[in-house]
Order: structure tokens, then sequence, then C-alpha cells
């Protein structure tokens, strides 16, 4: 059956795009729904009390959602909770979703041991997240290979544009058909190569979720440095390159860009290390507040006794913060919304406070612990073996920028060495007209490179603050690529008169 066109097809194609938003959001909090549904389960909680507690969890936006329209349906409505949690299992999208609420509506019929099921229904999803986790490290890997071709097409457009660039060589090209107009080359380098790029980054950004969600600071402060830059280059681009000597747009650009992305990668690199070594500290945290509360310590006394470890790094400063606060007697709820402010790394934020709910809960906690600092060890195991898969991209980068670097200079040399071969006349006019045109393309190389380094950051860490230094560094490399090659291969062919840009 033909997809309808037109008005109703492009409201159909929203309507898709809405859905899978939403099966999306839900399987990506369910696995820690689930675990809050278990620790509650596990100190005793009814399901019904369970969904009202959910209402709370700003940190899970859908089943906080969720919870609102179970609870309304019941209090507002009149519903039976269990025919409410039916429905919702009717009308959900995620098909895990739907499963889960099946079972723990049957569980609860038919008398069993609710806590068992939620256990069962805990280790299957997150053996389901691992494997999911397993197949986007393979489409991640097929869309660096997908970028990869598309940057071997720049590389063959470059040099396309680099051999039929110059006006000597098109002169001796008269008798042919051939046209090229620069302002094709400068719509390749300048428009179409970055716009390429960008489809690349969004497509990134659909299969790689950030660990740190809430970065606009950071980005909010690089449109301020990014922007004035690429009006710099835009300005010194028209004015031309006589304007700017002695030196040309190339080192502008290098410059520009390198200075730019360099303060931005150090800011996220000092959040980054606080949030990492949180995240490799929680489980372990975790569990030294669960060991306690074996030995018949107070929850409170648990946490101050875990907080005193000594090698937990640079997230003892906030341990210490935590300790403080619970010894003044503030409320365990209220610290957790401290530490909030300033830690950004989602895993943390939702250990921290499924370990709060279920102190506060009370009941059979050191149970309910237990299950979470298991699951806290595994999550985090596979989030380390993660970012360890995905590293081998980045030295991949490297090799881009330096292949279509070296690569347009060989061609630019030898075109113009042919130039000079078939007509000394034209030998220097060729030069002047090669060394015009590979400073037009060395920019287009240096910035593709730079975006590129944004593509990178996504892959490996999951968000676009750690573009900035994989970012300064392609571009860094690059510049230096052009530089290099064109000093030694000058010589190889005996070119002199073709300085670097």
């Amino acid at each position: 059956m033909k997809a309808p066109g037109g008005f109703l097809g492009k409201i159909f194609g929203f309507l898709n795009r809405a859905t899978s938003e939403e099966r999306e959001k839900t399987e990506q909090e369910l696995p820690f729904a689930v675990m809050i549904f278990t620790l509650m389960a596990a100190s005793g909680i009814s399901p019904y009390d369970s969904w009202k507690k959910m209402r709370k969890l700003t940190f899970l936006p859908t089943f906080k959602k969720e919870a609102d329209e179970v609870v309304r349906q019941v209090e507002v409505l009149g519903k039976d909770p269990l025919t409410v949690m039916y429905q919702r299992a009717e009308v959900t999208q995620s098909k895990l979703y739907r499963n889960f609420l099946g079972g723990f509506v049957s569980s609860v019929r038919s008398g069993g041991k609710l806590a068992d099921y939620m256990k069962s229904q805990l280790k299957s999803i997150f053996e389901l997240r691992y494997i999911n986790l397993n197949r986007s490290i393979e489409r991640i890997a097929t869309l660096v290979e997908a970028y990869s071709v598309m940057l071997i097409v720049v590389l063959c457009t470059y040099i396309l544009f680099v051999v039929f660039s110059s006006s000597s060589v098109m002169d001796l090209m008269s008798s042919s058909s051939v046209s090229i107009s620069p302002v094709m080359s400068y719509l390749i380098a300048f428009i179409i190569m970055p716009v390429m790029s960008g489809i690349f980054i969004l497509m990134a950004h659909n299969i790689q979720k950030s660990a740190f969600p809430d970065l606009k600071d950071l980005y909010k402060k690089a449109l301020i440095f990014i922007i004035p830059v690429f009006a710099v280059i835009g300005v010194f681009g028209m004015i031309g390159p006589e304007a700017i000597k002695p030196i040309g747009l190339p080192e502008i650009t290098t410059i520009g860009l390198v200075a730019a992305s360099l303060p931005l990668a150090y800011q996220y690199y000092r959040i980054s290390k606080i949030n990492y070594n949180a995240e490799e500290s929680i489980p372990s945290f975790i569990r030294d507040i669960t060991e306690s509360q074996k030995t018949g310590l107070s929850p409170e006394k648990s946490i101050v006794q875990a907080t005193k470890r000594k090698n937990y790094g640079s997230f003892s400063k906030f341990l210490d913060l935590i300790r403080s606060q619970i010894e003044w007697g503030i409320p365990l709820r209220k610290t957790f919304e401290n530490m909030r402010r300033e830690i950004r790394s989602w895993f943390v934020i939702v250990n921290f406070a499924m370990l709060v709910e279920t102190i506060e809960i009370g009941g059979n906690s050191i149970e309910s612990l237990e299950i979470l600092s298991d699951y806290s060890e595994k999550e985090r195991e596979m989030q380390v073996n993660r970012r360890a898969l995905l590293k081998p991209y980045i030295l991949l980068a490297f090799m881009w920028s330096a292949l279509i670097a070296v690569t347009t200079t060989i061609v630019a040399l030898t075109t113009t060495m042919m130039t000079g071969v078939v007509s000394s006349d034209l030998a220097a006019a060729a030069t002047m007209a090669m060394q015009s045109q590979l400073k037009v393309f060395s920019v287009g190389i240096i910035i593709q490179c730079w975006i590129s380094g944004f593509f990178i950051g996504k892959i490996s860490e999951g968000n676009f603050g750690a573009g900035f230094k994989h970012s300064a560094l392609l571009a860094a490399t690059a510049y230096i690529s052009l530089v290099v090659s064109q000093i030694l291969l000058s010589g190889v062919f005996t070119l002199g008169g073709l300085k670097p840009t």
C-alpha cells in the first residue's frame, strides 16, 4: 500500500516520528523505573503507592507523566488501579513496557509475590539493555563507516575541483567542453560538505545519548566564541589574501577555530572529570552503605561511614558536603537536591535518587540496597565497556584529516607540474593560480576536519561538549598535514615556486 502524500503524508510522518520518540524515551527510562518498583516492592510498598511515589521522580520525566495519568484515573475517575494499568498497557507503543505492565497486573491478580516478579523482570530488562547497548555500538560502527565513505567522496570532490580550478589548466583544455565555475568550488568546500557532515552528526545524536544531559551553559558559551570566529574568517576571505599578509587565510582559520575550541574543551574537561569520577565512585559508595547497613547501623550513619572512604577522587568533596549536611540534621532528600545542582551525570543522579527513595521508604532496606548495588555495578560496567569499544574511532578521525590534506596537496602539485611539462610558458601562471585555489581548499579542509570533531565527540562520549577537544586537535592536524606535505612534496616535484599555504 502506497503511503499517503501531500498534507496527510506530512501528518502521518509527524505522528510516526512522535510515536517513535515516545517509545524510545519510555524504553530508555524503563530499566530504572522497574528498579524503583523493585526497591519499593522489596520494602513492602503496595503497587498503587509505588505509582504515587513515582510522581515525585523528576529525573524520570516519562514515567512521572505516566504516574500522573495512573493516579488521575484512579482518584479522579474512580477506576481500579489494576484496570488502569491494564489499559495503559494497551495504549503504550513500547512492547517492553506493555509486557512489564501485563505481567505486573497478572502477578498481583494471581496473588504471586510481587517482589520476585519485579526481580525477574529487572534481570530480564537489564539483559535486554545490555544487548541493545551492543547493538547501538554496531549501529554507531556502521554510521562511522558511512561517514568514512562520505569523507572519501569529499576527498574525490576536492581532488576533482583542485584539478579543474586552475585557469591555466583550463586553457590547456580549451578544446574540451569542461566548464568549472569557481563559485561551485566554494559551494562544495563551504556549504555542501559541512551540511553533509551536519546530517551525520544529527544521525549520531539520535543513536548516541549523552550521559550529561544538562550542558546548555557550555553550548551557549560556545556560540559566543564560535560565531565571531566564522565572521572573521568570512571577512578576511572577502578582503583577499593581499590584505592579510604575512599570514594567510588557512592560518587565520586554524588559529581562530583552535582558539575558540580550547577554552570550551577545558571547561568540558573539568565537567567530565568530576562526573566521570562520580560515575566510577557511586556503585562503590552504594555498596559501602549496603555493607554498613548489614552491621546494624542506621541509614544516616551508614552514609556518613561510607563518605569517609579516601579513594573516591574528586567525588570526595561532594561526599564531604553530604556528610556535613547529614551531621547538621539536613534531610537526606534536601541533601540530594543540593548535590544535584553540581552533578550533571544522569547515571549518578538516578542512582543517588534511588538510594534516597530506598532509605526513606524503610522496610526491608537491606535487600533493596543489595539490589540497587548489584545493578548500579552492572550498569557502570556496561557504560565503561561501551566507551572503551568506541575509543578506536578517535584515531580513525586523525587518519581522515591527514589523508584529506595530504592527498589534496599531492593532486594540486601534480597538476601544476604537468602543466609546466606541457607548456613552460604556462608554468608560472599555473603555479600562481594553483596557490590561490589551494588556499581556498585548505580552508575548506580545515573547517571540515573541525566539524568532524563534533561527530567524533558525539559517538565517543555521547555529547557535543566532548567534540571541542577533538575539533581543535583535528583542525590543527589538518593544517599541519597541509603545511608539511606542501614543504616536502614541493621539493619532490621540484616546484620551488609553490610555497606552503
